[in-house]
């Protein structure tokens, strides 16, 4: 049992289930970690981490198992899943870390000791930051803090637990950098001199993913998390598409928004439109997937700017100018997303949405600039081109223009409103724009499957958009006449 100095305070760590875990393990239970951490922040924590000392795996697992249902992690990591009413609950006995092999570090290199005998101590050391390096007794609510947690809570400062072993792990880099954004705490300046000499490159695309991801879904500002990334390092080594807009100017006039140090960059446009898409999905409600489809095309809507910026002389005066950049940053964004692995999330096909949402940033903006003579036509190319996500493509649409400047969004701008009222007016959604014509149709026309078969149903869609017919009868009327043209 861990004995914490008499001045450290009390504090009533209540979750349900908690007086099970005392009965079954008297002053030997703690809660550790995050749970700790956001109790002394006064937030909400979503999951309780839970440590016994002084028992040996068996006897952890015989304890537990006639109160719920449980599954071995492993022995050697010496952890618990104890799910009781729905909950589930890490159990884990003291641990310690150590890394195998040399050169490239991967995450799954830390090697994980169980040892019931450890001091709680040397398991807190093996945590990332101090904030993370704290206990509490679930028995008298006694803080266990040996390593200043507490009051770097207070000043909202990240400080790495053990210097030494900190480069060991990869990941705590990436980790450093969601934390400020989600908790919205300051890095010890020296991790910046740390960081950037750490190697990440084997660290698996899901790990990455699942920090990125958490940057982008919960802090409420990102572009905290991003900025790091970049200050660390990691944004050159791990995302080189977007380093790259660090790097590319934009026109003042067109784009008067700057960083602290008077830099018009990609990057810094970048980085409030992600703010201002995440603030916009707040409001809308998005649920999480369409959200992060939403957030992956804020990220990389520019990306194709580092191809496509040239100078050129337009109404007097030289310009900066990225033509073509909303194709080649689907070019870009599309590779990345192939290199990450990000296809589907939660059953929503993420990288098609965002994809599309840069393919197609542009176009709300040039409906609204030809609103005057803009037909039904273009509205029914847009929903057909965005697969229907128009609310998606809207939201994108005003989150770039908020991103022009600093102040916060509170909803969709006039400019985004029209565009939905239109296609509200106009009664153009997905299922409006869903083909009227199928393959089947046309053999049932004489047609025979292959390749002119489809062409014609691509034709034959075309110009259901263009309004050419707005019916299947009309539609197949159509088709008669174009194979009768084509035989």
């Amino acid at each position: 049992m861990y004995n914490s100095p008499a001045s450290m305070p009390k504090i009533d760590p209540a979750f349900p289930d908690r007086a099970l875990f005392v009965r079954l393990f008297k002053g030997d239970v703690y809660a550790v970690g995050g749970f700790v951490r956001d109790l002394l922040r006064k937030k909400p924590a979503a999951e309780v981490d839970l440590l016994v000392a002084h028992r040996p795996l068996g006897v952890l697992v015989e304890a537990l198992s006639p109160h719920g249902k449980i599954d071995v992690v492993g022995r050697s990591f010496g952890v618990v899943k104890f799910t009781r009413k729905g909950r589930t609950y890490d159990v884990a006995l003291p641990r310690a870390d150590r890394t195998e092999g040399s050169g490239t570090r991967k995450h799954r290199d830390i090697i994980v000791k169980a040892d019931p005998e450890l001091p709680l101590a040397e398991d807190l050391r093996r945590r990332d930051f101090r904030c993370n390096s704290l206990a509490v007794r679930l028995s008298d609510g006694e803080l266990v803090d040996p390593f200043g947690g507490r009051r770097d809570i207070r000043d909202k400062i990240l400080r790495m637990t053990d210097p030494a072993a900190f480069p060991e792990d990869p990941l705590r880099v990436l980790r450093a950098a969601r934390f400020a954004a989600v908790l919205g705490f300051r890095l010890d300046p020296a991790l910046y001199a740390l960081g950037p000499a750490i190697d990440l490159s084997g660290l698996s695309v899901e790990r990455i993913n699942d920090e990125l991801f958490k940057i982008l879904l919960l802090a409420d500002k990102p572009s905290v998390g991003l900025e790091e990334l970049f200050r660390l390092g990691a944004l050159r080594t791990l995302f080189p598409e977007l380093y790259a807009l660090a790097l590319v100017i934009q026109d003042s006039v067109f784009h008067p928004e700057k960083d602290d140090f008077g830099h018009h960059t990609v990057w810094h446009h970048t980085m409030l439109t992600v703010d201002q898409a995440r603030r916009l999905a707040a409001i809308g409600r998005l649920e999480p997937a369409r959200a992060l489809a939403l957030l992956l095309a804020a990220l990389y809507h520019d990306a194709g700017k580092a191809e496509t910026t040239a100078w050129e002389h337009k109404k007097g005066r030289m310009v900066i100018t990225s033509a073509g950049h909303d194709m080649a940053g689907e070019k870009i964004a599309k590779a990345a997303f192939l290199r990450f692995k990000i296809f589907s999330w939660n059953g929503y096909d993420v990288r098609k949405t965002a994809l599309m949402l840069i393919r197609t940033h542009h176009r709300p903006g040039e409906l609204w600039a030809h609103r005057v003579e803009v037909t039904r036509k273009a509205f029914n190319r847009l929903a057909a081109d965005s697969n229907g996500e128009i609310e998606l493509c809207a939201f994108l649409d005003t989150a770039d223009r908020a991103g022009r400047g600093c102040r916060r969004v509170r909803g969709l701008d006039r400019q985004a409103r029209w565009l939905l009222d239109t296609f509200r007016r106009l009664d153009i959604n997905k299922a409006t724009i869903r083909p009227l014509l199928l393959g089947r149709d046309l053999i049932a026309l004489g047609a025979s499957p292959g390749p002119p078969l489809g062409a014609l149903l691509k034709e034959l869609y075309r110009l259901q958009l263009d309004n050419e017919f707005q019916t299947k009868k009309q539609g197949l009327r159509l088709a008669r006449r174009l194979m009768g043209e084509s035989r």
